[in-house]
């Protein structure tokens, strides 16, 4: 069974060599084990509450989403999204805020550190702080919990946050009585490389010290290489490896071959305008394959468009029927949907259940359809060609329940999954509002047969 991993990327800024070593190329690689079904968001409701400028965030969204394109992340093998497109994330947002201690979101590290911060220069305590940034927990619980998220790759100033969602998860499956949430797991990367920047502090934007990736080009690359700081040690004199900016970024780039000779050059006294060169030719090698697909993924955003659109889809088709499990256990069921389910159709006898029955199809293999208890077909099996086979799947469907069950909603149709792979399918319906009743009707059933087991 599929581990499901989940990353988000804040649209804040221009991906810097720091992103990619620390972050983008660790996740690609991580992207494509067999095990793990990976899930990547451009967290741009996040970016909100720290940046106001909407060319910037735009602009930053472009240049993210191409970037990990770029560095290799496959749309075909992992779902890639906006967090703005996802609808569900903000109404489940507010369904956790209506469960969530005000005491839990005070203890909150980035709203404690602006409350110090004013207290400590005689403001308000509250001076300045946004909303946005009180409830920045909870929305980031929504973006995880959204999609039952298995596990959490952040950085360590993120580890409470996860905490976090474990607690609010805990305390809406308490309130309203079954396991509707998974809890995540932190994932801390101990060995995520950190790079220096072009004063020898970690590259971050905040220190205005980084080193772009893209944007600018081979040149840019080049001129920002060439403005690293370095001591004052002459061609000819030895320099210091260790302490080094420029053998910390190479090593993180080349072979232990190739920074065993850059080390020796160093200490045998090369130049630091020969090393810088060196540095940058090093990193083109890497750089430049990316930079011509990024330049082509930039010149052709309609085309990131429907890569981001198609991602979306595949998150709805996830976080969709969470939202109406979710929605049917706090009392907002459609008024239209339960006056479809109580009057569209006629009751079932008393006593009757939800049944299956098995086929031999025309090419011989086998099949199955379950049927509501008033004889309406829910689902249809894909073939076996053993029926002990469509036996087993029918005896593990009769033990789902309407919780654990993963419905994948389609256009106009359901698929139910099991180990990451559809095993049976609904009829196809005449319009999305016949599908989410029929999607209520199934659970029903599915229910049905868990507890009469």
């Amino acid at each position: 069974m599929k581990t499901r991993v989940l990353t988000g990327i804040t649209t804040t800024g221009t991906p810097h060599l720091g992103n990619y070593v620390g972050a983008i190329r660790p996740a690609v690689a991580a992207s494509q084990r067999a095990d793990v079904d990976a899930f990547y968001f451009m967290a741009d409701y996040h970016a909100l509450i720290k940046s106001d400028d909407a060319a910037r965030i735009e602009r930053s969204r472009l240049e993210i989403a191409a970037t990990w394109l770029a560095s290799g992340l496959d749309p075909q093998k992992v779902t890639f999204y906006r967090q703005s497109d996802i609808p569900e994330i903000p109404e489940l947002t507010w369904f956790l805020t209506c469960v969530t201690a005000k005491g839990l979101l005070n203890r909150a590290h980035a709203y404690k550190a602006a409350v110090d911060k004013n207290t400590a220069t005689g403001e308000d305590a509250d001076a300045g702080v946004t909303a946005g940034l009180y409830m920045y927990p909870v929305l980031m619980a929504a973006d995880i919990l959204a999609f039952n998220a298995n596990k959490v790759p952040v950085g360590r100033d993120q580890i409470q946050h996860v905490e976090m969602t474990r607690d609010i998860a805990q305390r809406f499956n308490h309130i309203y009585g079954r396991e509707f949430f998974a809890l995540p797991d932190v994932v801390i990367e101990e060995q995520v490389a950190t790079l220096p920047g072009l004063d020898g502090r970690k590259m971050s934007k905040s220190y205005d010290n980084t080193i772009p990736l893209f944007a600018g080009g081979q040149k840019q690359l080049r001129e920002s290489i060439m403005r690293i700081v370095t001591d004052s040690r002459l061609p000819g004199e030895a320099k210091d490896p260790d302490s080094s900016s420029l053998f910390t970024i190479f090593r993180a780039f080349a072979s232990d071959a190739e920074s065993a000779a850059f080390r020796q050059a160093l200490v045998d006294g090369i130049g630091w305008g020969e090393a810088k060169q060196v540095l940058f030719e090093r990193i083109e090698v890497d750089v430049a394959p990316m930079r011509e697909s990024y330049d082509a993924l930039i010149a052709r955003p309609a085309m990131i468009e429907d890569i981001l659109q198609e991602g979306a889809r595949k998150a709805r088709a996830i976080a969709g029927p969470k939202l109406l499990e979710l929605r049917d256990a706090l009392g907002l069921r459609s008024g239209i949907a339960v006056a479809t389910w109580s009057s569209a159709r006629p009751a079932a006898k008393a006593g009757k259940m939800p049944r299956f029955a098995s086929f031999r199809d025309t090419d011989g293999s086998f099949r199955f359809r379950l049927f509501s208890a008033d004889g309406e077909e829910l689902l249809l099996s894909r073939s076996f060609a053993d029926p002990k086979a469509a036996g087993s799947l029918q005896k593990r469907i009769k033990e789902l329940g309407s919780t654990s069950a993963v419905l994948q909603v389609q256009p106009l149709a359901l698929a139910l999954e099991l180990d990451g792979e559809a095993v049976a399918t609904t009829p196809t319906y005449d319009g999305e509002q016949a599908r989410d009743e029929a999607l209520e009707r199934l659970r029903g059933a599915l229910e049905q047969l868990a507890a009469q087991d």
